[in-house]
């Protein structure tokens, strides 16, 4: 995979970037800015990261807050609390790889994939926060650095969304996200915008993909969201007749035989078993998981998790989990 420097990104076809674009961001500005109560809760809301002072114990706190000094110097049991960093760095890894460029229902996987940068970059930008991404096509791999303002956001979404299509090769997510592990950055939140079909085959429940393994490593630092983007297709298969499928990523092709009923269960019983590894991949690496997909509305699905997300976090801190 070649990484290409920021000055490297592709011309910006602005005729047909823009007007999505800003499409994309009234609608998320109209539909959810009634969600945002406060400056630094978003999408992934947390406690905080930095250390802040002790307490006394009470029924219920977290024993991995435990702050041992205190308590050995008091004889009384201490947790030690934390709180919000004032400023946050959001990092996108954005997967555009050839498996991306497919839609059967309402519209492409790659217009969710818009969607869903443009709803985490509007619900983060705010207050001095800052963003950047990591971006892939499967051919090559673009970064653009962590800037705060919004004219800098508008800037990143619109190079994401003018990334050229490229006619093969296959995304490497792992990669993606060791780029962002070394060196290291200042806590944040982290973004990943993919089908996560990346090295699924070879995966088993006893086996962890190559990704979920980056994943954890980037979860002791940052605050995770996994933005799973899918088709009906990739989930059953109609009774269509003899289809010839090609893989986007590889140029393969199959002759499969749809109207077999017994194919088409076997078909869906793969597809739930993969999807149910990433799920668990996701949930073992600490992320939160948003799933979106073409035959759905994704902005009610993006609103549904926004609010189960607070609900537990709130719930959480009141049952005295820090």
């Amino acid at each position: 995979m070649r990484t290409e420097a920021p000055d490297s990104l592709p011309a910006l076809d602005l005729a047909a970037a823009e007007p999505l674009l800003r499409r994309l961001e009234m609608t998320v500005r109209n539909k959810l800015d009634g969600l945002l109560q406060g400056n630094y809760l978003g999408l992934v809301p947390g406690p905080g990261s930095e250390p802040g002072e002790s307490r006394q114990y009470s029924a219920g706190d977290d024993v991995r807050r435990m702050d041992w000094p205190v308590t050995a110097r008091t004889t009384t049991p201490h947790v030690r609390q934390t709180i919000a960093d004032r400023e946050l760095e959001t990092w996108l890894v954005v997967d555009l790889s050839p498996s991306i460029n497919f839609g059967t229902a309402l519209t492409e996987k790659r217009e969710l994939v818009l969607a869903a940068i443009t709803t985490v970059v509007h619900l983060t930008v705010r207050g001095g926060n800052r963003v950047g991404a990591v971006i892939s096509n499967g051919e090559r791999t673009f970064r653009i650095p962590a800037l705060a303002g919004t004219a800098h956001a508008r800037y990143l979404m619109r190079q994401i969304a003018a990334t050229p299509r490229a006619e093969s090769g296959r995304g490497d997510l792992a990669a993606l996200l060791e780029s962002l592990r070394r060196p290291q950055r200042r806590r944040g939140l982290v973004a990943v915008v993919s089908d996560f079909i990346d090295g699924a085959d070879a995966a088993t429940a006893d086996e962890p993909r190559a990704w979920e393994r980056s994943l954890r490593g980037l979860s002791g630092r940052h605050q995770l969201l996994g933005i799973e983007v899918l088709d009906p297709r990739e989930l059953e298969l109609p009774a269509a007749g003899l289809v010839t499928f090609a893989d986007p990523e590889t140029g393969r092709e199959l002759e499969v035989q749809t109207s077999d009923p017994a194919l088409r269960q076997r078909y869906a019983s793969a597809a739930r078993t993969q999807r149910e590894l990433i799920a668990t991949s996701l949930r073992h690496a600490g992320a939160a998981h948003l799933q979106l997909r073409t035959d759905q509305d994704w902005l009610t699905d993006v609103v549904k998790f926004v609010v189960a997300r607070r609900r537990f976090v709130v719930g959480a801190v009141g049952q005295g989990v820090r």
